[in-house]
């Protein structure tokens, strides 16, 4: 099992790297501290099959990672205090350690990262981070603005929604066009994965507002409706992610 461990006290980040080493078949990828480094290193790598992250970091809160980089694998948080424990329920976490981190503790939380596994048939974590996934509540409603006045959105009128010099834009199903106060990473989460998917940094669109797709040179061009003016593309490194939530797989 490959892991990262996002934590910026470097006395704290030996000690779980030590007791991580004691492990079978794990294999520690990265150690990073801040929320800029943990940001700028899973932009450029291949992703781990598990992190475990402080939730302090000296930069910002972790969560802050979370809510930029659309991650598939569990996250183990560690922390002094309890007060984020339902807060990280939103980003894909397994378990929530409270500190100091014991042997005894770590043991536990890796057997339930393990056993869990054993419950899905994919060794990947696919289908065990849509159960994770699936415990956060996502909202039935998006709040947008039209010209001065605030209206609610039902999410499966949404088609998509996308980003134009840094503001948020949602376009519904019949091509109606809204404001949105959030940005693209807050409204990740909000949303159903199973329904959306982040398309690249500047769209998340609705399976229902995929007309067609093909390959192109790597990438995945995707064709919106309603139809939108721009070329919009997969990355070649999401694309196979891209391929098995859509179920060309």
């Amino acid at each position: 099992m490959k892991v990262i461990i996002i934590e910026d006290e470097l006395p704290a980040q030996a000690k779980l790297e030590s007791m991580l080493s004691k492990q079978e078949d794990i294999t520690v990828l990265a150690r990073l501290g801040s929320v800029k480094e943990s940001i700028a290193w899973m932009e450029n790598n291949s992703m781990p099959d598990l992190a475990f992250v402080d939730i302090q970091l000296s930069d910002d809160h972790s969560f802050e990672i979370f809510r930029k980089i659309k991650v598939s694998f569990p996250v183990i948080f560690t922390t002094a205090y309890d007060k984020y424990l339902l807060e990280s329920l939103e980003f894909n976490s397994i378990d929530y350690l409270l500190k100091p981190i014991t042997e005894e503790k770590l043991k536990r939380a890796l057997d339930k990262v393990k056993k869990l596994e054993q419950h899905f048939v994919q060794g990947n974590f696919q289908k065990l981070m849509g159960f994770i996934s699936g415990r956060a509540k996502t909202k039935e409603r998006l709040l947008a603005k039209k010209g001065m006045e605030f209206v609610t959105v039902p999410v499966n009128e949404v088609a998509y929604i996308f980003t134009d010099h840094k503001v948020t834009f949602l376009r519904d199903t019949s091509g109606r066009q809204f404001i949105l106060d959030k940005p693209l990473g807050e409204l990740e989460s909000d949303l159903d994965a199973s329904r959306f998917f982040r398309i690249n940094r500047k769209y998340i669109a609705s399976i229902q507002a995929i007309e067609k797709f093909k390959p192109d040179n790597g990438k995945i061009r995707v064709f919106l409706k309603p139809e939108v003016k721009e070329e919009v593309h997969v990355s070649k490194e999401t694309a196979p992610e891209f391929r098995k939530w859509i179920g060309a797989n």
